[in-house]
């Protein structure tokens, strides 16, 4: 089920990367163009985002006070703080859950790389099956491409089993070949991929140029890659954190500063280098929409709040000028003189006198006003 999942969620990112690379004829400009289109798609979601991130922002010198002033509750600080974020129209959790999108593209994208044949092209297990077959008849050499145990190809359910990129390594086989590229000719969707960009394999692990490091700019070029994957992960962590100010947000962008751009390396190391490229050119991106929509949101955020505070002088004043007129009124109203205060505080206790509910019928006993006590009631220990 997982396989299948993972098999639709890959079309259509696949389809942009064999879109790309029809129209440039090249495997690193066609991932770079498809990092800016995805960003385009995503970008009204992060819009959102970002906007509520920089309010989030705004309001934490509100929240520390909150949190001051409820030191000794935590669960009153939790409550006002929520509160106060309703009331503010804020998600506390909104600038977070886009920020994990770019994860499950890498991912995606990874298979789509690891496994041109299946993921990139498109075509079935049977296909590429019928491939290696084809080779194979033709005396080809699939040590690169088949895994082996013990010096032994590994079969399983008579089927000989490709190593975890023997399917790059099938197409470099195959393209490094007339003869071979004819075998494969009449296969409908075959992409003869060339995995060459600015004078490097993508195709290539950097960490093997690492261990067997020869000073050529093939080498050279593929290390390069992880570590500009962690200078521009650094850079974005940098911008983010500076746009955070202070606060739960900024403390967590500090942390990521520094932990993200270390797996950045780590992962740009250990896989294709076509992955690392993507990742230089997704973080080189966000950073240019950091600083735009930092900016941005920085200037709408500010009119938005002296809106707000106009709006809320403007009903002081209102208010204000409303109990003045409303107290110039009472004072050119007639007083009354001592005569008529008297007169009206009599007629108040006469109503007061009527309106009072005698205690003495009750309990009344002939001429006796109490022989039953202030407070009898006749019928109180009644059943019904």
């Amino acid at each position: 089920m997982f396989s299948t999942l993972g098999y639709w969620i890959c079309v259509p990112f696949a389809w942009l990367v064999r879109l790309f690379y029809t129209l440039t004829h090249s495997y690193g400009l066609a991932l770079i163009l498809f990092t800016l289109v995805i960003k385009l798609l995503l970008l009204p979601l992060q819009l959102k985002s970002k906007k509520s991130m920089m309010r989030m922002s705004r309001m934490n010198g509100k929240v520390q006070e909150i949190q001051k002033k409820y030191a000794n509750n935590p669960q009153k600080a939790n409550e006002e703080i929520q509160k106060f974020y309703e009331e503010e129209g804020v998600n506390p959790m909104g600038g977070c859950l886009w920020s994990f999108l770019p994860l499950p593209i890498l991912i995606a994208l990874y298979s789509i790389i690891r496994q041109p044949i299946t993921r990139f092209m498109m075509l079935s297990e049977t296909v590429m099956l019928d491939v290696v077959q084809r080779l194979t008849d033709a005396g080809a050499d699939l040590s690169t491409v088949l895994l082996y145990r013990s010096g032994e190809a590994v079969v399983q359910d008579g089927v000989a089993q490709l190593s975890v990129y023997g399917q790059i390594n099938l197409i470099k086989l195959i393209t490094g070949s007339d003869a071979y590229q004819a075998l494969v000719s009449d296969i409908d969707g075959w992409i003869n991929v060339n995995y060459r960009f600015l004078g490097l394999d993508l195709s290539a692990i950097p960490w093997d140029k690492v261990t067997g490091f020869t000073f050529t700019w093939g080498a050279v070029g593929l290390i390069l890659i992880p570590i500009l994957a962690g200078a521009s992960q650094f850079l974005l962590s940098y911008i983010s954190m500076r746009q955070q100010g202070d606060g739960a947000a900024a403390n967590s962008a500090r942390s990521m500063m520094y932990t993200m751009p270390l797996f950045s390396v780590f992962i740009a190391l250990r896989m294709p280098a076509a992955l690392g490229l993507y990742w230089i050119a997704q973080s080189g991106f966000s950073v240019l929409q950091e600083s735009l929509l930092g900016n941005y949101f920085t200037r709408k955020l500010e009119e938005e709040e002296n809106a707000r505070e106009a709006a809320r002088a403007a009903d002081r004043k209102r208010r204000i000028e409303e109990g003045r007129i409303l107290q110039e009124q009472r004072s050119q109203e007639p007083k009354p003189t001592l005569k008529e205060k008297k007169k009206a505080a009599r007629e108040a206790k006469a109503a007061a006198k009527a309106g009072r509910q005698s205690t003495n019928e009750a309990g009344r006993v002939g001429d006796r006003p109490y022989a039953r006590g202030r407070s009898y009631v006749a019928d109180r220990y009644d059943e019904n």
